[in-house]
């Protein structure tokens, strides 16, 4: 196994594991690869430092913490709730192997399915609080995905 750091056109940095660097290759050559962050398909290969111990805690451990979304709230979960945090980052990993990122379009595209303009298919997206909270009161069946910090890290 290898790990790439990498970052979309979006400027979002993230990091991914393959199966060794021509995984990769393949997956990118593909199209395969997306950002986590903002669904941009074009990514590559970020500058990687290589990781050196100094035998202090890292500075990472010593950050302020704050939530992706920038609310400020955060949560220390308890050991037996790694169980769940596996099981949700399990869940959006299916989701997004099994569905098509139809990014900033998602209100759209889902509500043509909804009204079966479209065919019905697995469909992954974008849509601000607004448009979704919109979307639930018009009868569509979505659900948040979850994300963790360390997720974009």
């Amino acid at each position: 196994m290898i790990r790439y750091d990498l970052l979309c056109d979006a400027g979002h940095g993230f990091d991914v594991w393959f199966r060794s660097s021509s995984d990769y290759d393949v997956q990118a050559e593909r199209g395969l690869l997306s950002c986590p962050v903002c669904g941009v398909g074009r990514v590559r290969k970020a500058l990687m430092a290589p990781a050196l111990s100094s035998g202090s805690t890292p500075a990472a451990d010593r950050a302020e913490p704050s939530a992706p979304d920038g609310s400020g709230e955060v949560a220390l979960v308890q050991e037996t709730d790694q169980k769940l945090r596996t099981l949700l980052r399990e869940l959006r990993r299916h989701v997004n192997e099994t569905s098509e990122d139809v990014g900033e379009r998602f209100p759209e595209v889902a509500r043509k399915m909804h009204s079966e303009e479209i065919e019905r298919r697995s469909i992954r997206g974008r849509a601000s609080a607004e448009e979704a909270r919109a979307l639930v009161e018009e009868g569509v069946a979505i659900q948040p995905l979850p994300q963790f910090p360390d997720d974009v890290n």
